[in-house]
């Protein structure tokens, strides 16, 4: 049977939800699936998700070796190599459906929204994920959001459009119907991946 972008959010949603019951199901773990993909993979979707400890995209969705092509940044954070990474997955690997996966409590939209009130910039390399987020941030002040939760599910509104857009090869197979994108934000509290927003979801 084919995957379709539906199949496939249907399949994880429905391992989110084994995953909040504690019933989940640890599918394809076994040394059988790990001598299967020697041979090569197939991945159902492709999830960039920020690289938090305590958001486990496989975990999360109840999924196993395989199943999700991963791509991690803090704040879930795009650039050219996760542009390119998430096109191979597309393209090269037929994957029907791509997932932006953001979370609660979230430190790089927290360092952001500190950064704006005045706070310090962080030094080294990490002053660039304030460069990074601020925009999503500054996005939602300008439409009237300004609690912490709303910071987060904009960024993630943010970078699911800022995908959309700069990918020619992912815009083609939404216009095609062989490609969805969700963003979600994943809850600490009670492990729900809520979902925000949808392109070529039915």
């Amino acid at each position: 049977m084919s995957r379709t972008p539906e199949s496939v959010w249907r399949d994880l949603r429905e391992g989110n939800r084994r995953f909040m019951r504690g019933e989940s199901a640890h599918p394809n773990q076994d040394r059988a699936r790990r001598l299967q993909l020697a041979a090569g993979q197939s991945p159902k979707a492709v999830v960039l998700a920020c690289s938090d400890s305590r958001a486990p995209v496989e975990i999360i969705f109840d999924q196993g070796l395989g199943d999700v092509f991963v791509i991690r940044t803090a704040g879930q954070i795009t650039d050219l190599s996760v542009l390119a990474s998430l096109e191979f997955a597309v393209v090269s690997l037929g994957v029907p459906l791509i997932c932006v996966l953001g979370h609660e409590s979230c430190g790089a939209v927290g360092a952001a929204h500190t950064a704006l009130d005045g706070g310090e910039m962080p030094a080294g390399f990490q002053r660039v994920l304030i460069e990074k987020v601020t925009p999503s941030l500054l996005a939602a002040r300008r439409d009237g959001q300004t609690s912490r939760d709303q910071f987060e599910a904009r960024h993630v509104a943010e970078i699911v459009e800022h995908i959309v857009d700069r990918s020619p090869e992912i815009q083609a197979r939404l216009a095609e119907g062989t490609a969805g994108v969700v963003g979600m934000r994943y809850r600490l509290s009670d492990g729900l991946a809520e979902p925000l927003v949808m392109h070529g979801i039915g």
